[in-house]
């Protein structure tokens, strides 16, 4: 897949924002389309916002959930109920509803 950013300041600049709206509690029906490693795409409604997941799906441990590791970023799936991860080169849209 081929980027649509022309700068890594701009890749940089996208991956805060994303993380932004993950964590904004007035954002409804948060979908991220990406590519997955077989090449299918996925659509997966997620969060970051507390008050959305299950407390006994909440972390074990301060800063697991929705940790960055620079290439992929860890969220809770809304429709599975389960935490999930997606490459952040390979997202292709970002959709909700305010």
């Amino acid at each position: 897949m081929q980027t649509v950013f022309k700068t890594d300041k701009e890749f940089e600049e996208f991956k805060t924002w994303t993380l932004g709206i993950l964590h904004d509690n007035n954002i409804k029906d948060l979908c991220v389309t990406f590519t997955k490693k077989d090449g299918t795409n996925r659509d997966m409604r997620c969060t970051l916002c507390e008050g959305r997941i299950p407390p006994d799906k909440h972390p074990k441990t301060e800063g697991t959930g929705g940790s960055d590791s620079g290439s992929a970023v860890r969220v809770f799936d809304t429709e599975k109920q389960e935490w999930r991860s997606f490459r952040w080169d390979s997202v292709t849209k970002v959709s909700f509803n305010l």
